[in-house]
């Protein structure tokens, strides 16, 4: 096929493009950064520079590359676009990715139409945010928390609208659990190491992982199968933060966590913090394993951790 990825670039984007390429198509990847195309030919993709929030930018590159298939990774969390995580200001801090999830969602959304593209794949998010009633463990069919009252409520809204629109398109939305591998975890890794990451109240709250190129495959295989509708990508073991954080500190080599009370998190952190760390649910990765037959190179974030931080 010929596959369009905007944002290739990104974390997901650099592990996406070469799977890509290795099985046969042809990708024509986005950056905002002129810098960055030569990073992308090497990688095996025709270069383009591209403004994810400019509808004449999008509407322009995806009608010179002609696609059968539209994949949306456009995010700017990374520290050059939105600085140090803040978990305290989500909303400052995803401010542009939510601007990407809604008018860069309509932008190639109208774009795909326009060039008679119904293969769209988009990236959304599920790691901790799952709705917090019932079980610790969340499938498709339960929805995801809105995040009220919390500074993640505006970045939950934009999940929302991208999903929504998506769907209303007949195309495939990916939610990916919390990045690990290459590139992802950097800035964590430090926190950790500096006793920075605590462990806040019980620790309680679920999280889902997914290492990088087991991101990249499961969308591989969303291209190829035109997929429809929605999938949590996810490895098979969603665990609560007081067992993942301090494994996350022993493969780094860094004392365990300290432990932090929810008053004072909230104070330092805001309650977004206290939420995923207390509250957050987890989510299955069955209908993906299922209906697109992946597997996973890291089915456990044990494993996963271990090896990236060898």
């Amino acid at each position: 096929m010929r596959v369009f990825l905007a944002g290739g670039a990104g974390v997901i984007g650099r592990r996406l493009l070469p799977q890509l390429v290795a099985r046969g198509h042809q990708v024509t990847a986005t950056t905002t950064n002129p810098e960055k195309l030569g990073l992308l030919e090497q990688l095996g993709a025709e270069a383009i520079v591209m403004d994810g929030l400019d509808a004449v930018s999008v509407g322009e590159a995806v009608a010179k590359a002609h696609p059968d298939a539209i994949v949306h990774q456009m995010t700017a969390i990374s520290l050059a676009h939105a600085g140090k995580p803040d978990m305290k200001h989500f909303d400052r801090w995803f401010a542009t990715t939510s601007r990407l999830r809604t008018e860069g969602t309509n932008h190639l959304l109208a774009a795909a139409e326009a060039a008679g593209v119904s293969n769209f794949i988009a990236q959304s998010y599920a790691s901790w945010n799952g709705i917090r009633q019932g079980g610790w463990v969340k499938t498709e069919e339960d929805p995801l928390d809105p995040e009220k009252g919390t500074p993640a409520e505006a970045g939950m809204a934009a999940i929302r609208y991208l999903e929504e629109a998506v769907l209303k398109a007949h195309g495939a939305v990916l939610r990916y659990g919390s990045l690990y591998g290459p590139g992802a975890t950097d800035d964590q890794v430090e926190l950790v190491r500096k006793r920075m990451y605590p462990l806040v109240g019980s620790g309680a709250g679920y999280c889902s992982w997914i290492h990088v190129d087991d991101a990249a495959s499961a969308t591989v295989l969303a291209v190829e199968q035109q997929a429809k509708g929605v999938f949590n990508i996810v490895d098979d073991e969603p665990a609560p933060a007081n067992e993942w954080l301090p494994y996350l500190a022993a493969c780094a080599g860094a004392k365990p966590p300290m432990r932090v009370p929810k008053w004072l998190t909230r104070l330092l952190a805001g309650q977004a913090a206290v939420v995923m760390m207390t509250e957050g649910r987890g989510f299955s990765n069955a209908k993906a394993k299922r209906e697109l037959g992946w597997k996973l190179r890291y089915p456990s974030w044990r494993q996963g951790f271990k090896e990236a931080l060898l």
